[in-house]
């Protein structure tokens, strides 16, 4: 199945080209990751490796903290896409959102396709404005974040979590809400779909560098 918005997808047929699209990631290894993103350090007790960055997320899955596979992937992934990504794993929890909630996940929804149109970028603005004390509210702020304050003022960017946090923050909060015994199945597909996600952004961009 495929959800496509825009330059997104997540496509489930991605197959034997998984090997090929992780050497195109924009983050190797996890000491990559970890040495361009500091701040992924104090969000995570986990240390970086050698190990590529899809082969280090899925041990973060397998280990005694899974819930860090989460916050890994929302740095891994380019801050659009995290937020995409965000969105489809609330976008599974609708059932446990209230009704603005999910007002604020058709804002982001609507910004993701369109982040530069006049329209929804005062949306988000607003969104994001708000104090982030639900799932929503969190990945409105990280749409908020993005974009070196394409929807925020500068002043007020400086005092927010980076937009990879706000996505971490946003997921797991909404896996929060689901029962005990689905949690750790929930929290595996949606890792997975955050390591689909990231491959297909590698094959995007790598098609992109070679396009003439």
């Amino acid at each position: 199945m495929t959800r496509p918005v825009q330059g997104f997808s997540v496509d489930c047929s991605l197959g034997k080209k998984r090997g090929a699209m992780a050497n195109e990631l924009r983050f190797k290894t996890a000491r990559d990751l970890f040495m361009a993103c500091p701040a992924v350090s104090r969000d995570m007790v986990a240390l970086p490796t050698e190990q590529p960055s899809i082969e280090f997320c899925r041990a973060l899955l397998a280990g005694r903290v899974p819930e860090e596979a989460i916050t890994f992937c929302a740095y891994l992934l380019p801050e659009r896409a995290a937020v995409w990504w965000a969105h489809e794993c609330l976008s599974h929890l609708t059932v446990l959102l209230d009704s603005r909630d999910q007002e604020l996940l058709a804002v982001v929804r609507d910004w993701v396709s369109q982040p530069e149109s006049p329209h929804h970028r005062p949306e988000v603005s607003e969104a994001a404005a708000m104090q982030p004390t639900t799932p929503a509210a969190w990945i409105a702020l990280a749409a908020g974040r993005h974009g070196n304050g394409s929807a925020m003022e500068a002043p007020a960017l400086s005092a927010l979590p980076t937009a990879a946090r706000a996505v971490s923050a946003g997921v797991l909060a909404g896996l929060a809400r689901v029962a005990l015994e689905d949690r750790f199945s929930v929290l595996s597909a949606f890792v997975e779909m955050g390591i689909q996600l990231a491959e297909t952004e590698a094959l995007r961009q790598s098609a992109d560098e070679i396009r003439p």
